[in-house]
């Protein structure tokens, strides 16, 4: 079962690094249904260490939003600090709507829920 679902994991990358930029490219379950994206791709990429390191960058923003004067936030605001909070909400979301894009075409892509073809 060998696919080219690869270059997912190279676009999400990509669009990772736009959102950073300020630009908001990718539309996840849009792309996921265009290229007719199999359960078992989801399923992989969202138990992927792409995955894993957008939740890690979604919590690493949340702690940056949350702010405080411990050593953790000190370091956040040394790594995001170029960011403005309005901005780095808007990354949040963004990456956070990735997962979400995954999760709900993975839902969808359960068993029993096939469309039922007209004549």
């Amino acid at each position: 079962m060998e696919s080219n679902f690869h270059e997912v994991y190279t676009d999400v990358e990509k669009a990772i690094d736009y959102a950073f930029g300020g630009r908001f490219v990718l539309k996840f379950y849009d792309y996921l249904k265009i290229r007719e994206t199999k359960k078992y791709e989801v399923q992989q990429f969202i138990e992927s260490s792409t995955a894993s390191e957008i939740n890690s960058l979604i919590l690493d923003l949340d702690d940056y939003l949350e702010g405080g004067s411990d050593e953790i936030h000190k370091q956040l605001r040394e790594g995001y600090g170029y960011i403005p909070k309005p901005e780095a909400r808007k990354i949040r979301n963004y990456l956070y709507g990735i997962l979400e894009d995954a999760w709900k075409y993975n839902h969808e892509k359960r068993p029993g829920k096939r469309k039922k073809k007209t004549k």
